[in-house]
């Protein structure tokens, strides 16, 4: 399927939907994502899908948005990228900047019910995800088997490089056993970056990375906020959950936080739709500066996110070359089933087991799976369906 050109308005308009309505974490949100720009729009297929997730998961950085900033680049060039970016992450960012005054709304029986309604949605569509993405990328006994190995060796472990081990385990695997694989390879595209550029874009993020470890960050600046948080965003592999030690160190160890600050935080990023990263807006904008704090929400967000979009626009260009050699079929082939083996880890822990406590849950989270079903049905018909289910179930038993 090659890629076809669109315009930043366009890719503004889809992501603006899943911005305020991706509810899951950066898990749920690979469904979205499959869901809207594989099935719904056709902007990509499901090997180059898992393709651009597999290349999210090598590299540093929040792993949803490095895939929704690829997909806006490769639909309309930089100008759809960071229509992408700002369509995805605004909702949220503006969401937890205002969270402090609307935290006790927060705290009731029904907002609760709500957000485990949410929560049973993004089993729904994860499920949906993993089946569709199984029945394409792992069409014959090897890939399946793959698949299977790479999902019970990111149950059993837990070291946080785990991700990037599988992939590679998959990739080198593909290049054994798969000599019959015939993956596609990933279209080059004059929409996103080249070789020259995506050189530029690493030295870029070399440079501010070395600059960020150096610089002594004591004091409460707005420089001082762009360097721990450009830290974070250059070494944590994985995101979500895993860039919350990196934060927590960076932000409460100095007392530029309390801890209990932090932990509202910490929980107001997991209530609301879009990346999780953008706890680093809240964390921005309650470090006492000079300056006001939106400056510091506004800074610390961007430092956050920057590292990881320069070096998918570095590593875009190699990705699409190697995809293109001879023996890349088959590694292209085995690291599209890992990815199947990790979206199904996923889906089973923490997916599952953190929404499903009872057969009610069970129940809710079927329906919501038998809605979006046929492909092209709307995710918003899940999230509808968890929503009022966990209500009404809260409902019957008394707990509203």
């Amino acid at each position: 399927m090659p890629w076809r050109t669109g315009s930043p308005q366009e890719v503004f308009r889809a992501f603006a939907k899943l911005g305020l309505t991706a509810f899951g974490g950066p898990v749920a949100h690979l469904g979205y994502f499959r869901r809207e720009f594989v099935e719904r729009r056709a902007w990509l297929s499901d090997a180059q899908f898992a393709q651009l997730v597999a290349l999210s998961q090598f590299l540093p950085g929040p792993a949803s948005s490095q895939l929704g900033f690829a997909i806006g680049l490769r639909r309309a060039g930089m100008g759809g990228a960071l229509a992408a970016f700002v369509a995805f992450t605004l909702p949220s960012a503006l969401l937890l900047f205002a969270f402090g005054t609307s935290l006790p709304r927060l705290q009731s029986p029904f907002a609760e019910r709500v957000l485990h309604g949410l929560a049973l949605a993004a089993v729904a569509i994860v499920a949906h995800g993993v089946t569709r993405m199984a029945q394409r990328l792992t069409p014959d006994l090897p890939r399946a088997v793959l698949a299977l190995v790479a999902a019970t060796v990111m149950l059993l472990g837990s070291l946080p490089w785990l991700q990037l081990a599988v992939i590679v385990g998959g990739a080198l695997a593909g290049l054994v056993f798969l000599s019959h694989a015939t993956d596609g390879a990933m279209p080059a595209s004059p929409t996103a970056a080249g070789v020259r550029g995506g050189a530029a874009a690493l030295v870029v993020a070399g440079v501010l990375l070395a600059l960020a470890l150096l610089l002594p960050a004591t004091e409460p600046t707005l420089v001082a906020i762009a360097a721990v948080f450009w830290r974070a965003g250059s070494l944590v592999f994985g995101g979500g959950h895993v860039v919350l030690p990196l934060l927590q160190h960076a932000t409460v160890s100095p007392g530029w936080v309390s801890v209990e600050t932090f932990l509202t935080g910490y929980g107001a990023a997991q209530a609301v739709p879009g990346p999780m990263f953008t706890l680093a807006t809240f964390l921005g904008a309650q470090i006492p500066t000079a300056a006001h704090p939106a400056a510091g929400a506004l800074v610390a967000t961007l430092a956050i996110f920057a590292p990881g979009f320069l070096l998918l626009i570095g590593a875009l260009p190699l990705w699409e070359r190697l995809s293109h050699a001879g023996s890349a079929r088959r590694l292209v082939a085995g690291v599209n089933a890992a990815v199947v083996g990790l979206l199904l880890a996923a889906l089973i822990d923490p997916v599952m087991s953190k929404a499903l406590h009872s057969g009610a849950d069970v129940a809710i989270a079927t329906l919501a799976l038998v809605a979006i079903w046929p492909e092209r049905r709307s995710a918003l018909w899940a999230l509808v369906v968890g929503v009022a289910g966990s209500v009404a179930v809260a409902a019957v038993g008394g707990r509203l």
